[in-house]
């Protein structure tokens, strides 16, 4: 057995000499992560950590509590079951407890590069350099990461699972004295990782974004970059697809309702190649494709064993730590692609933007969100790019911009963003997007408001 697999074994070995009567899970993962940040075009800082982390639930007389730590002596296990089990007898009792993950077989073990996971500061280095040399000279500044995660699961009722994964990824801009350009991606192997194509399409977007005008609120046909199209994938499934926001009435999910155009199909799949997640969740459970959206059709649900129990329906391996307070969440994320990558020539006037930031969520049942753009819009003519457009401001649904009839064009080529969607669930995650051309986006004013 490997070390993750050596101590779960032993903090249920423990919990069992403590407490023979307590249903148990425990997590354990080693995880490592390097980061290569620069600025001004020059490296200022490498940083590396390698942890353990261990989080051991128990289920005592009705009542359950959780307690972690990153240690793994033997006294540490002792402390982290004593911890748990005195806050089991604590808390109140709790009615959504839907038992323990039966002993099931995972899909995959992970994808795994060697090279990543051993990657020293000189290699992410030799990244950065490619993509400030190919910045055009451009001031520039960054990250380049690695991470590996080593994992395994095992509860009192029998079930044991492990993997592990990497992943390599490089966010960055280029920047002339008033505007920026970013580029940035992510995969499993830092060998696919090309800062010099990065580092040029950076550098094209400052340059093309240098004298900038306002322009007024309204309402405009947009063609959004994979960026910014990312942020509105994390936001249906934070808010939208998410079993707990179903359970509880805040979700605009029907399930078999033609709620998107035709043109987007959304999936969750950590067994897929590409996939940098585990594939099983926080509760033990191996994760399968789920398809969340099918042609338009609303058609899954991520689901864990609390809200599935609560909703009649099935967990989807989609439990992540915390789940109690913010449901569950996927992991490898993919929005399909469509037939062509030109979606700006039939567009009479409208905006070509590249990435949203400080988006937030007013009303979390129809998906209104504000927020601005970032690192470069553009105004599109006739078919053609023109003027670069000072930072606006947005308030719309996402739902709605969605919506059928609303979905002009879907890019064929993906990117692979390294966008966090789901941070607490162990490992990596993964969120591929093509862009997209919508018939109307709500712009409300410039960065001012």
């Amino acid at each position: 057995m490997s070390t993750v697999q050596d101590i779960a074994a032993r903090v249920l070995e423990r919990v069992a000499d403590k407490n023979p009567a307590a249903d148990a899970a425990v997590t354990v993962s080693r995880e490592s992560s390097a980061l290569t940040r620069f600025a001004e075009s020059f490296i200022h800082q490498n940083v590396a950590d390698e942890c353990y982390r261990v989080v051991l639930q128990v289920h005592v007389d009705g009542r359950t509590a959780a307690a972690s730590t990153n240690r793994t002596t033997p006294d540490a296990v002792s402390a982290l079951v004593a911890s748990a089990l005195a806050a089991a007898a604590l808390t109140q009792e709790d009615a959504g407890w839907a038992g323990l993950s039966p002993r099931q077989d995972v899909h995959t073990t992970g994808n795994w590069d060697e090279a990543t996971a051993a990657a020293a500061p000189d290699a992410r280095a030799r990244a950065v350099r490619s993509f400030v040399d190919a910045a055009a000279g451009l001031a520039c500044a960054g990250y380049c990461q690695t991470k590996s995660v080593e994992a395994a699961f095992a509860n009192s009722a029998g079930q044991a699972v492990s993997a592990r994964s990497t992943q390599a990824s490089m966010d960055a801009i280029a920047r002339t004295g008033g505007s920026d350009g970013a580029a940035r991606t992510a995969a499993i192997a830092l060998s696919d990782v090309d800062g010099a194509e990065l580092g040029a399409a950076a550098a094209a977007k400052a340059l093309a974004g240098r004298e900038q005008f306002g322009l007024e609120p309204g309402r405009y046909e947009v063609v959004l970059e994979p960026g910014a199209v990312s942020d509105l994938v994390s936001g249906l499934l934070w808010q939208g697809l998410n079993g707990k926001a179903v359970v509880e009435g805040r979700s605009f999910a029907r399930l078999g309702e033609q709620q998107f155009d035709p043109a987007v199909s959304l999936w969750d799949d950590s067994t897929d190649e590409h996939a940098t997640g585990l594939p099983f969740d926080a509760e033990g459970t191996p994760k399968r494709r789920l398809e969340l959206v099918t042609a338009g059709l609303t058609a899954g649900i991520p689901h864990d064993r609390r809200t599935a129990a609560a909703g009649g329906s099935e967990t989807t391996g989609h439990a992540v730590e915390g789940g109690d307070r913010m449901g569950a969440l996927p992991t490898d994320v993919r929005l399909g692609p469509g037939a062509t990558d030109d979606l700006i020539a039939d567009v009479e006037r409208g905006l070509l933007i590249s990435d949203f930031w400080y988006t937030r969520a007013l009303d979390p049942k129809t998906l209104i969100y504000t927020g601005l753009t970032r690192n470069g819009v553009w105004l599109i003519e006739d078919g053609r790019l023109g003027s670069a457009v000072s930072t606006l401001r947005f308030t719309q649904s996402y739902v709605d911009a969605l919506a059928p009839g609303a979905v002009l064009g879907v890019s064929r080529s993906m990117q692979s963003s390294p966008r966090a969607i789901a941070p607490m669930a162990g490992g990596s995650s993964s969120l591929l997007v093509p862009s997209l051309r919508l018939a109307s986006w709500n712009i409300t004013g410039g960065a001012a408001g």
